[in-house]
């Protein structure tokens, strides 16, 4: 059985390969049980230390990833707060191929299932993206969106100015046919945007719905918490809605849950699911002027064919 390191995950991915290749399996039969997320002192209610567990299989190989969350880590022993392993096992036979790391695998199929939604929805001309949040995750976002649309220019918003320099200055140099900018006024830029990814842990919407202009496609992934959100009621409303998993998102998404909550949109109302989006053409975008929005809270199945994918690379 193999360990499989972040340097060796990091080596053997790309996004122009990992996009089509989770379309092809979204497309295919697989098996996901709901992930369980076990809180590991239920009864303190200011400890929040977890343990997760998203089992998933298709017809070459199964996994289960598994990750612990400690939100004091960080400050109480200066280590990260979210550490993660994915096991897999052939198949076939049942016997352990590798242990790969978790944490580099979840940034790349996050960020690839974000471009993979707007390669199925976004308009085919959108120029303009804008990226809400600047943590490990923007980085993947900005290359994998680039590896999909033509974009022209990219503005970025965050809370802090250094890390969002920090994003210009790196992807300045390295795409010279796209600018660069810092947000300065949310309000006046998201009427022109084509593109809205959101990754932030904000607890409450980053922006208007009511400002959000026809034909734009939103992304929001950055939240996994049923009382919080990244966009408001008024967009969920204008949208034609689509989830990663309804399973998973119906459980986990404020974005989704608050607004059912008000009466104001229901489950039903969601078009369909990521492996609809890619099997189900005729559900996607239906004109110009429609708004849409993909939102996700991550599965297991992207984690298994991603891991897979570096275990079949390193050989």
């Amino acid at each position: 059985m193999k360990i499989i390191t972040t340097e060796q995950v990091q080596n053997s991915l790309n996004f122009a390969e990992l996009i089509p290749l989770l379309k092809t399996s979204f497309a295919k039969p697989f098996h996901m049980p709901q992930r369980q997320v076990h809180a590991l002192a239920p009864n303190d209610v200011n400890n929040h230390d977890a343990f997760a567990l998203l089992p998933s299989w298709n017809d070459e190989v199964i996994g289960n990833k598994m990750f612990t969350y400690f939100p004091d880590n960080s400050q109480k022993h200066d280590i990260p707060g979210l550490f993660s392993k994915i096991m897999l096992f052939r198949r076939a036979t049942g016997e352990p191929l590798a242990l790969v790391d978790g944490t580099s695998v979840t940034y790349w199929r996050t960020a690839a299932i974000s471009a993979l939604a707007s390669q199925l929805l976004s308009r085919k001309n959108s120029q303009h993206l804008m990226l809400f949040g600047t943590g490990n995750l923007a980085a993947y976002l900005l290359h994998a969106h680039i590896q999909v649309r033509k974009l022209s220019k990219v503005t970025i918003c965050g809370r802090s100015a250094k890390k969002v320099q920090k994003l210009i200055n790196e992807f300045s140099p390295l795409y010279p046919n796209i600018s660069f900018h810092t947000s300065v006024d949310v309000n006046e830029e998201v009427p022109h945007i084509d593109i809205i990814v959101c990754a932030t842990a904000a607890k409450t919407p980053l922006f208007s719905g009511e400002l959000v202009s026809d034909g734009c496609h939103i992304d929001c992934l950055g939240n996994h918490l049923a009382t919080a959100r990244e966009c408001d009621s008024t967009l969920i409303k204008r949208a034609r809605v689509f989830v990663d998993s309804l399973t998973n998102t119906l459980n986990e998404a404020g974005e989704l849950l608050i607004p059912i909550e008000e009466g104001i949109f229901s489950p039903e109302e969601i078009v369909g699911e990521l492996t609809d989006m890619c099997t189900k053409p005729e559900l996607l975008r239906q004109s110009a002027e429609e708004i849409t929005l993909f939102k996700s809270v991550g599965t297991a199945i992207s984690d298994l064919v991603t891991a897979y994918l570096v275990y079949q690379k390193i050989g």
